[in-house]
């Protein structure tokens, strides 16, 4: 839960308080679930988020994972 709470703090700056409203957030959800992510509003934002869920958990733990590799690369 924690890896899916940073990559939203990192992913939502500047929306945090409205994150359907994030471009970058906008392009991920279309890219990844097409037309159903078309016109994001509150409420489909969390139905979308509450329906995919896992998919995202597991989002999450693969960037958290990239995020290590390139840290320790570095």
């Amino acid at each position: 839960m924690w890896k899916t709470l940073r990559y939203y703090w990192i992913a939502a700056r500047g929306y945090r308080l409205q994150p359907w409203n994030s471009p970058y957030l906008q392009w991920r959800f279309e890219t990844f679930l097409g037309k159903e992510a078309a016109h994001l509003d509150a409420r489909k934002f969390l139905q979308l988020t509450w329906k995919y869920r896992e998919n995202l958990r597991r989002f999450a733990d693969w960037s958290a994972q990239r995020r290590r590799v390139m840290r320790s690369r570095a």
